[in-house]
Parts: structure tokens; C-alpha cells; sequence
């Protein structure tokens, strides 16, 4: 990293940095503003769905995948089994008791080498919500392999407490921070529904394993974007009328936390790198910032310098300055594996493939451990749904396939 930051970056001058910034949130606020019509067009559908489920755990007692491409089908669903009547049928992982998901064997190949890893389980998009609590204890006994923490992005489809049971279940030593994917042209419907869901994962689940509630994900750049455009200031007069929308979303889970006795579970707040809005950063406990070197049009070789280097100057900074001093983690930063379109395979400079990486692996991740960097590694699996409705590079950025199997990638000891 530092080799980097005496020749690369210092070569590159701020016009050609911000626009490679701002094409990169552009490109992604599109993905994450088309999931949050997904997640809040479809509200009432999900409070049948809470209701139904009673502690707000959904899962396939019957759902038997005989192959690993059976994930993708669509199981019905019914309260949680205890251990005894849960067993891992993916063939993905095996346990020297079937019945019982804390005896999984390790895999050789997997180290618990990543800070953290982002994480959305199979089929947690409304309004189907076909994910399994077989299908997250895979997914669970897998991660633990790998870190310790990892991050969710919203709490819809019970995700907050599947995993929650999943980790029960394995017996791991993991830490999550549950998420709350607000919208910001709902009149507080979607926040509403998630945080009832995380508040019913807490009761049942209690803390031990939680490490923070982020609410919001990219919810600046968003309003900017859908309000005048990404050139805009996140703390000009547009940016601060969304701050306004989100805040009282920020407010009201310190308040359910402190409610419910939980007030030492810290509340969190996460945007693309260059769009936090001071006003919310302000109010919260922590600030998760997107970072992908991918969309920066940067080399692969000089993707990890820049990416630390980014965060050090753009975001670390930025907290350190403020009163409170929120605790600054990446929230996302990897390498795209595949596209799906010619002219989408490269970022300019570099590919997207399993070799590339490889070494963004290889560069950045004992290295940002090293450095006591909080990051989380994007992502646990590839994802088709993105594929499906983006193409691109979109659905391609899994350590591990969609069936989940560990890409052809090897994992550091650090």
C-alpha cells in the first residue's frame, strides 16, 4: 500500500478521482435503488408474512436439495425446528451428526482470515421470500469458516432471526450487524416493518451476537440521485432534506434499543463513500462506507492501495473531525469475477476475473487487518437475482458460486 501511495495515487489529480467516484455510486445506486422498490413496494404482503411466522422465522422443514442447484427453488415455509429435527441437507457442508449443524467439518481451504464479509441470505427479497433456515446454517458454518463478523443490509423476509438461529444453532463465534433498509418516499413504511422484525429477533435472540443496527444503506446518494443528481453536495440543501427523512429513523431505533434495555448496541449508518451527510454521521455510533476500487477505474494492481487510501482521507478523516467520532468501517470492497456483457467485463485498466481476484485478495486483506482496518469483504456468494435484473458485473462478486462453492481463489493466512 504504501508503494502505492507514493507514485499511483499522487498521480492522479482530483477531477479524474471525484468522476471516477461519482460514475462508480451512480452505477451502484441504480442496483440498490432498484432492490429498495423490490423490499418497499410490497409492504403489505410482508406484515402477512410477520404475522404468520409468529417470532418472525420462516423456514422449509421439507426443502431437500438434492443438488446444489436446487437453491434456487422455491420451499414452503413454516416456524423454526429446533436442532434435533434441522439437518444441513445442501451436501456443501457435511456434520458428523446430521442433526446437529455445530458439528460441521471444517474446510481446509477456508481461514478465518477476513475482518468481515457482506452477507444477504438466498431468497431474502420480497415478495417471495424463499430463503431457509437450512440454507442460512450452510451459509453460517461456511462464513464462520472465514471471519467473525458479518454485515446485513436490510431485515426483511426474517433475516434478522434466521441468522440469529443459525448461529444458535452452529454453536459459532460470530458477531452481526442486523440492517434496516429504509426508503425514502414511503412515509416510513418499510423502516417500520424492518424494525419491528429486528426488534422480535432481539426479544427472542437477545444481544450476545449482535454488534450494531444499521439503519439506512446508501440512503444519501440515493435522494440525491433521485433528486437532482450525484454532482450534488450530500450536505448542500438537497442532502440535508434527506438527512431529515433519515434521522428520525436513526432516532427512533436508539430509542427501541434503549427501550428494550439494549442501549449498548451501537447504531450505525451506511453510504457510498463520497455521500455520507454530516448531519446523520453526526447522530450515530458508526458510518459503513461503500468503497470499490472496481468502480473507480482503478488497476487491480493498484486497487487495495487506493482503497485504503480512500477511506483513510475521505471517510476516516471526516469522522475523526466530528464530535462524536463514529467508529468508520468499509462496508464493501471486492472484485467482480464475471460479467454477463462484453462491454461490461472491465473497469478500463483491469477485468473482472477469478485472477484478479486473487489479488485483490492477496493485497489487501492481512494488509488492511494489519493495519486495524474494520472492513467487510463484498461478498459471501454470488447472487443471480442481480444478474437477472442488472447484468454486468453485478451478480459476480461471491468468494464463493452461487451454489456455494469457494471460487477458484486461495485464501490467506493472516
Amino acid at each position: 500500500m504504501s508503494a502505492y501511495q507514493s507514485t499511483q495515487y499522487a498521480a492522479v489529480d482530483d477531477y479524474n478521482h471525484n468522476y471516477s467516484n461519482n460514475l462508480a455510486q451512480r452505477q451502484k445506486a441504480a442496483s440498490r435503488r432498484s432492490k429498495m422498490i423490490i423490499i418497499g413496494s410490497v409492504a403489505a404482503l410482508a406484515v402477512l408474512i410477520a404475522i404468520g411466522v409468529g417470532v418472525g422465522v420462516s423456514v422449509s422443514k421439507n426443502h431437500k436439495t438434492s443438488s446444489k442447484s436446487a437453491i434456487a427453488s422455491s420451499p414452503s415455509s413454516t416456524s423454526v425446528p429446533s436442532s434435533a429435527s434441522s439437518s444441513n441437507s445442501s451436501g456443501v457442508v457435511q456434520q458428523t451428526d446430521p442433526n446437529d449443524p455445530s458439528t460441521f467439518i471444517k474446510n481446509p481451504a477456508l481461514k478465518q482470515s477476513f475482518y468481515g464479509i457482506a452477507y444477504t441470505p438466498y431468497g431474502s427479497q420480497l415478495p417471495t421470500c424463499n430463503n431457509t433456515l437450512e440454507e442460512v446454517i450452510t451459509d453460517i458454518q461456511l462464513l464462520s469458516q472465514l471471519t467473525t463478523r458479518i454485515r446485513l443490509y436490510g431485515a426483511d423476509c426474517n433475516q434478522s432471526a434466521l441468522v440469529l438461529e443459525a448461529i444458535k444453532q452452529t454453536k459459532v463465534d460470530m458477531k452481526v450487524f442486523l440492517g434496516n433498509y429504509p426508503a425514502a418516499d414511503d412515509a416510513g413504511v418499510a423502516y417500520a416493518r424492518q424494525r419491528d422484525l429486528i426488534q422480535n429477533a432481539l426479544t427472542t435472540y437477545g444481544a450476545d451476537h449482535v454488534a450494531g443496527v444499521t439503519v439506512g444503506n446508501e440512503f444519501i446518494l440515493d435522494y440525491l440521485t433521485a433528486n437532482g443528481g450525484t454532482t450534488l453536495d450530500p450536505n448542500g440543501d438537497v442532502g440535508n432534506i434527506g438527512a431529515a427523512i433519515l434521522l428520525p429513523n436513526i432516532t427512533d431505533t436508539i430509542s427501541m434499543l434503549s427501550g428494550m434495555g439494549l442501549s449498548s448496541i451501537p447504531v450505525g449508518n451506511a453510504d457510498a463513500g463520497s455521500y455520507f451527510n454530516t448531519k446523520i454521521l453526526s447522530a450515530v455510533n458508526y458510518g459503513m462506507a461503500n468503497v470499490h476500487p472496481w468502480f473507480a477505474s482503478e488497476a487491480i494492481e493498484d486497487a487495495a492501495g487506493w482503497t485504503a487510501e480512500f477511506f483513510a482521507t475521505t471517510n476516516v478523516a471526516a469522522a475523526s473531525a466530528l464530535s462524536n467520532k463514529p467508529t468508520m468501517y468499509i462496508a464493501e470492497t471486492g472484485w467482480p469475477t464475471k460479467s454477463s456483457s462484453a462491454a461490461a467485463e472491465s473497469d478500463g485498466p483491469s477485468n473482472a476475473s477469478v485472477a484478479n481476484l486473487q489479488i485483490f485478495i492477496d493485497t489487501f486483506v492481512c494488509q488492511a487487518n494489519q493495519n486495524q482496518t474494520g472492513y467487510f469483504f463484498f461478498e459471501y456468494f454470488d447472487e443471480g437475482w442481480k444478474d437477472v435484473q442488472f447484468g454486468g458485473v453485478e451478480g459476480w462478486w461471491g468468494l464463493f458460486n452461487a451454489d456455494r462453492t469457494l471460487k477458484n481463489v486461495t485464501i490467506p493466512s493472516c
